[in-house]
């Protein structure tokens, strides 16, 4: 650009469209008449006006009280806009925040036509001076509240058509106005500009970083592994990407880097850690989406000590980084089977104490013939004392509580209440004259609730009264928010038997080191065998797995037949992996935190579609891109796919 050109460009007062097009026209008679060629002019005009001369100088959370008399250029989206007695007031929106912009008696009368023609969510430049508000006037609900900035140019850089719903609109009593998620969805875009989608994915870049810093520190290369694998059994449906190059033959996507994280280990990367994308084709809930992200750990010659210590100093260092929270660590570890006795489920909501008791006992003090039944058939009675909890739940309320027991199979779910030393309603009448020593046993107190479970089968007995203790949770608010509760889930059952195939399958993935105690019996009683596997669990929800690795190739071909694999078909599967372990293996474990979950929880949400940018709906289907989708028939027959109706 000429000195001629930037002289030009710098005394131009851009402050509409309808400038930049008097504007460009200008530039083309000045180019036209000093030879530039046509096509620089329109590549760059635009460009370079607006650089020049309504360049962002500070984002809109960023000025104060102390920059009063400052002149400065803003950038941005109108949030809200008011009109009073020919004073405009603009909230001008970035990432950043939101600075007030007013076009007054201060500002240049020319601009009061512009202002009348902005609407919400218009982009535009903004340049004034900083002046501070009066102290009567300073809105301490915003961080940009000491201050205000008055207009002296305004340029309209795109405008926006109606909304599909406002952006942060808030009730009369405060609380945001939530559209429906597939609106949401079809526009993420928009929902993307709300505050609390912008906080949400800046705290997951804070989580990200942090936790690349601290493998980093800890000697972890960060690698990358293939996206187009080989389909491998690992517990959900794989996606499945045809080869057009080779017909009728398939890559997978992953469903985890487990396999190729081994190998790196026997490649002699002995820390290693990606965040990692991954693809599982099973149905979505709240917690769950097609296509997911976990940070992905392995590390050679450790125990499994070894691995929860250097995964909780991560969660130490994440949470102090991204939310200046200071964890407790060590974690607690809790035993598989204690988790189902105590919480009746591998994934304990510790907030509330309130565990479960076996109230065995129970059943030949009284004449409740359902407890009787129980235990003849070998069963087992749950018992949950709910303190304080008598005067709040009436019959129909704890109808409801049953309703959420049958859901896992519960028959029922028997009550009493313990009031004035004494027992009465439910089934405190087979009890009669022991109602003493009930309370005894269970430890109720006056006021509290006492529930009850029974069942053949100990652990739908378990994990029904489990449901039905993590709703009163919720229920009866025992949660604090602000609280993190992490503990270990140890010790897990290493098979578990598959009733419908009627045969063994792993609990967690085939290359799970059993607990060394147990390898003598493996094939003698699977059942009993306990792996070396471990669950970090959060707030009611499993936020990581792991677990110490078979290592060895004749072992992991005896894991293989416990499940089903002949040696043939564990060849076909997995013949690369064993092959591996043919030349040095090395003992190694890992695990893998879920991001989106780990984000969710620190964002006090109960879905990960609200910490992932562009998520699925319910359906596994984007109402923004409208996917998946059909594809045209050339594109079948050249991956040789015919679609059956």
């Amino acid at each position: 650009m000429t000195i001629s050109q930037n002289i030009l460009l710098k005394n131009i007062n851009i402050q509409s469209y309808y400038d930049f097009y008097f504007c460009f026209i200008l530039f083309c008679l000045y180019n036209y008449f000093v030879n530039v060629p046509p096509i620089a002019i329109c590549l760059s005009s635009y460009y370079i006006i607006f650089m020049e001369t309504m360049k962002r100088t500070v984002t809109c959370g960023e000025l104060r009280g102390c920059d009063d008399g400052k002149t400065v250029i803003l950038n941005g989206w109108i949030h809200r806009k008011r009109d009073h007695g020919g004073i405009s007031f603009i909230s001008l929106r970035d990432r950043y925040g939101i600075t007030q912009v007013v076009v007054d008696t201060a500002s240049p009368q020319d601009l009061i036509p512009i202002a009348a023609e902005l609407k919400m969510e218009y982009c535009i430049a903004v340049e004034g001076f900083v002046r501070k508000r009066p102290d009567t006037m300073i809105n301490s609900d915003m961080t940009t509240g000491e201050i205000e900035v008055c207009a002296q140019k305004i340029l309209i850089l795109s405008k926006s058509d109606v909304l599909p719903f406002m952006i942060d609109e808030v009730n009369k009593d405060g609380t945001p106005v939530i559209p429906n998620e597939d609106l949401r969805l079809k526009y993420r875009y928009l929902d993307l500009r709300t505050q609390a989608m912008q906080h949400h994915l800046a705290l997951r870049h804070k989580v990200t970083i942090a936790a690349r810093k601290y493998l980093d520190s800890h000697g972890f290369f960060e690698i990358e592994t293939p996206t187009f694998i080989k389909s491998t059994p690992e517990g959900a449906r794989d996606y499945l990407v045809p080869s057009r190059l080779y017909p009728g033959k398939f890559y997978a996507l992953p469903q985890s880097p487990q396999l190729y994280k081994q190998l790196l280990m026997v490649s002699g990367f002995d820390r290693y850690f990606q965040i990692a994308r991954c693809y599982r084709d099973e149905d979505a809930r709240g917690d769950r989406q097609p296509e997911f992200t976990q940070i992905d750990m392995e590390m050679s010659f450790v125990s499994r000590d070894d691995v929860l210590s250097m995964t909780e100093g991560l969660m130490a260092a994440v949470f102090k980084e991204a939310l200046n929270i200071d964890l407790v660590v060590p974690f607690q570890r809790i035993a598989y089977d204690d988790a189902i006795e105590w919480y009746g489920t591998d994934k304990p909501e510790l907030r509330f104490d309130m565990k479960m008791q076996d109230g065995s006992k129970l059943a030949h003090l009284g004449t409740f013939q359902a407890f009787k039944d129980a235990l003849c058939a070998g069963g087992i009675i749950k018992a949950l004392v709910v303190p304080n909890a008598a005067e709040l739940y009436s019959r129909k309320k704890i109808e409801e509580l049953e309703a959420t027991a049958k859901i896992y199979k519960a028959k029922g779910l028997g009550w009493m209440k313990a009031v004035g030393g004494s027992l009465e309603g439910g089934i405190a009448k087979f009890f009669s004259g022991n109602e003493s020593t009930v309370r005894e046993i269970l430890g109720a107190q006056d006021g509290d609730l006492l529930l009850f479970v029974a069942d053949t089968n100990k652990k739908i007995a378990c994990t029904a009264l489990g449901a039905v203790r993590t709703r009163l949770g919720k229920d009866l608010n025992l949660c604090d928010p602000d609280e993190f509760a992490f503990a270990w889930i140890v010790d897990f059952p290493m098979f578990e038997w598959n009733e419908e195939e009627n045969k063994w399958d792993t609990a967690h993935h085939m290359f799970t080191m059993p607990q060394e105690k147990y390898h003598d019996t493996l094939e003698s009683d699977p059942g009993k065998v306990k792996g070396d596997l471990y669950d970090l669990v959060l707030n009611g929800y499993e936020l990581a797995s792991g677990s110490i690795r078979i290592h060895d190739p004749v072992l992991q071909k005896r894991i293989f037949k416990i499940v089903g694999f002949d040696e043939e078909e564990g060849q076909k599967k997995f013949g690369f992996l064993t092959e591996a372990f043919k030349y040095g293996a090395p003992p190694h474990g890992g695990i893998a935190p879920g991001l989106d979950r780990l984000v969710m929880l620190m964002c006090k949400e109960t879905s990960i579609k609200e910490v992932i940018a562009f998520p699925k709906n319910t359906f596994a289907q984007s109402p923004m891109d409208d996917c998946p989708s059909e594809v045209d028939q050339r594109q079948l027959d050249e991956l040789h796919l015919i679609i059956k109706k």
